[in-house]
């Protein structure tokens, strides 16, 4: 059997599902829809490779989950493609959207089944109702919904999208160039997800874990007397400051630690690398958003998170209601939610001699419940 290679898009902003979660990170389970829709497809066919489009900002959490090869997408789903398609070596690309999640088995074989025998296979599905087009009606027998996967003779379709013509599905590029287009009857079943209401379709889709997942954080940051003090996002005083290349709030990069640390996303060094200038000297407030935003559209809600600051100077209880409103403010939690104390050094070691401070932080986290989002139940 001819070799192949899967291709699946998965690089989208997801800006008309309307959930805080971007779908391509809903959990079934325990599994982000990406990874479940590539094991699906991986366990119809042994593909020769996997190549899965990413969002520039989520490849490396990709990384993090599977060893497939991971391309950055484009702004658009052709440049996307295009990105993957230079990855594939294979005479035949099979491609699919990773919203297209309930795939079935004998489905994709009827489609393999073509391999060799045209240069691009798309699966339709009739519609029943009356159809307006410009303001006239048309022979809706004459009318095809194109779905995905589509199966593509991989030089044909690399030759389509190089080109600066705009196309909406691999089909309609081949066709475009004078390539031959096997239409295949396909099926309702494959609801393809662009709206949060579509969920209530995918039966195939288990609710997500109600596993809770715990990180730890840990930050120490010498005093600098040339510079202001940031903690917790509060500025406590003028006459010292913290070493650091961000305005180095010990406490919030603490706290960004453990809410990656919990999400299994490595620690603060890998996102925001203290040799990038483009760091320096930043509001680590801008830091915690950017952290909590990437949580909320891969899947995560934070449960509750507690920081302990060890400090000699300054003296922390005037200022711990201010953080927390303002902490809370930025990880879109309730005050309760959030628990900071304060304790000394005795004295003792590098914090005890009033040389810096030191933040433990403890987060909890559990995936977006995306069944409870819709109304639903399963």
């Amino acid at each position: 059997m001819s070799e192949l290679t899967l291709v699946l898009l998965g690089a989208g902003e997801s800006s008309r599902f309307n959930l805080k979660c971007k779908k391509q990170w809903l959990r079934v389970d325990n599994t982000p829809l990406w990874l479940y829709v590539t094991k699906r497809f991986e366990s119809f066919y042994k593909f020769k490779k996997i190549v899965i489009t990413s969002h520039k900002d989520e490849i490396e959490l990709m990384k993090k989950f599977a060893d497939y090869k991971f391309v950055e997408g484009g702004e658009t789903r052709q440049k996307s493609l295009l990105n993957a398609i230079n990855e594939v070596d294979t005479d035949y690309v099979l491609v699919s959207d990773i919203a297209r999640a309930c795939i079935k088995k004998g489905f994709i074989e009827q489609m393999i089944s073509f391999l060799n025998k045209a240069d691009c296979v798309a699966p339709y599905i009739n519609v029943s109702d009356t159809v307006v087009y410009k303001n006239e009606t048309i022979d809706r027998d004459e009318v095809k919904l194109i779905q995905t996967p589509q199966l593509s003779k991989t030089s044909l379709l690399k030759k389509a999208l190089s080109q600066n013509i705009v196309f909406t599905d691999e089909s309609s590029a081949i066709k475009h160039f004078g390539g031959k287009v096997t239409y295949i009857k396909g099926e309702k079943e494959h609801h393809k997800l662009t709206f949060k209401e579509d969920l209530k379709y995918l039966e195939c889709l288990k609710p997500p874990s109600k596993e809770i997942f715990t990180g730890i954080g840990f930050d120490i940051h010498p005093f600098d007397e040339n510079r202001s003090m940031f903690l917790g996002g509060v500025k406590i005083t003028d006459k010292f400051g913290f070493k650091g290349h961000s305005d180095g709030d010990v406490a919030i990069h603490s706290l960004i630690d453990a809410l990656l640390g919990a999400a299994g996303f490595g620690d603060i060094g890998e996102l925001f690398p203290d040799n990038d200038e483009k760091y320096k000297n930043i509001d680590s407030k801008l830091l915690l958003r950017r952290v909590k935003n990437l949580l909320s559209a891969t899947g995560y809600e934070i449960i509750n998170i507690d920081l302990t600051i060890i400090a000699q100077k300054p003296k922390i209880s005037p200022f711990k209601n201010e953080m927390k409103k303002l902490l809370c403010e930025i990880l879109d939690i309730d005050k309760h939610k959030i628990n900071i104390k304060a304790t000394t050094a005795e004295k003792l070691g590098f914090i005890g001699r009033e040389e810096g401070v030191a933040v433990q932080s403890i987060a909890n986290l559990k995936y977006f419940d995306w069944v409870k989002a819709i109304g639903g139940s399963r």
